[in-house]
């Protein structure tokens, strides 16, 4: 749910949006984050089939931050003492309890249960300094097979002329493209699109430059749209850990012998409300024990 600044504002390089199938998690959401920190997307959402005609995504409610994603985020770090800038390295066992020793070889303090909600990359490294191969183990088959995405955000003075506010095309190059200022509190002079690049080309094009990225994928985008014109200003961001494709989903992972669990979206299948689902499951199971 990330959100890069720019000169008027900002642009959502991250999740574009997110549905509730939960009711309690727009609850949730509105009691902790805020109920201003999100409103409905009324965009208009097209996917292209092979044979290149253009069909409307199903019906269904989507919502995003306001007025950027961050702002959920922000409004639910409101509650909690956060320690930003940290990577902690390893868990030590101090009798029934965990101290946490970062990479600067600080000491964090010791706590009586500890939650991990990193990537599967960085939560094995972590759980393998720590001595926890039986939890390190369990992380194997949902978190084998994290996507990567490449993503580029173009300004444009002038609106190209696209048929939908959100698109899936059908391209080797392009996943998915939007326009983030259709979204609501988007107060932008012209137009921010947002590009996703598909996991294979990202794979591919992993290491590249991010002028390389931003050009593969703005050729893309005018042969999508016949955009004849050049942005007023790029940025791109490479995620690593975009998506999960695993069909592998626990839910959760809890060791209650040693106190450590693991939530995080890519153990549901993905999603902004997997995350919450995650946490919730996880949360309902140490509360049990």
């Amino acid at each position: 749910m990330s959100s890069k600044r720019v000169a008027d504002g900002a642009v959502d390089i991250g999740a574009q949006y997110f549905t509730s199938r939960n009711p309690g998690f727009l609850t949730f959401l509105e009691n902790h984050a805020g109920s201003d920190s999100f409103a409905r997307w009324p965009a208009s959402f097209g996917f292209q089939k092979a044979d290149k005609s253009w069909q409307s995504f199903p019906d269904e409610t989507r919502y995003v931050g306001t007025p950027r994603m961050t702002a959920i985020t922000r409004g639910l770090s409101a509650h909690v003492e956060l320690t930003t800038q940290v990577r902690i390295a390893q868990m030590n066992r101090s009798g029934s309890r965990w101290r946490l020793i970062c990479t600067e070889d600080e000491d964090h303090g010791e706590f009586d249960q500890v939650v991990v909600t990193a990537p599967p990359a960085q939560t094995q490294d972590l759980l393998k300094a720590s001595g926890l191969a039986s939890l390190l183990e369990e992380t194997r088959a949902p978190g084998g097979d994290i996507l990567p995405c490449w993503a580029v955000a173009v300004h444009f003075r002038n609106a190209p002329a696209a048929r939908f506010d959100a698109m899936r095309p059908d391209s080797d190059v392009l996943y998915w493209v939007a326009n983030n200022s259709s979204k609501p509190e988007r107060n932008d002079d012209g137009q921010w699109w947002v590009l996703h690049a598909t996991p294979e080309w990202t794979d591919a094009n992993v290491d590249a430059s991010p002028e390389h990225v931003s050009s593969a994928l703005l050729a893309e985008f005018k042969q999508l749209t016949g955009l004849d014109g050049e942005p007023t200003d790029s940025v791109a961001h490479r995620w690593l850990y975009a998506r999960s494709a695993s069909s592998i989903r626990p839910g959760f992972l809890w060791d209650p012998s040693q106190g450590v669990g693991i939530a995080g979206d890519w153990l549901v299948g993905g999603r902004v409300e997997g995350a919450w689902d995650s946490a919730s499951l996880l949360t309902e199971a140490m509360l049990a024990d």
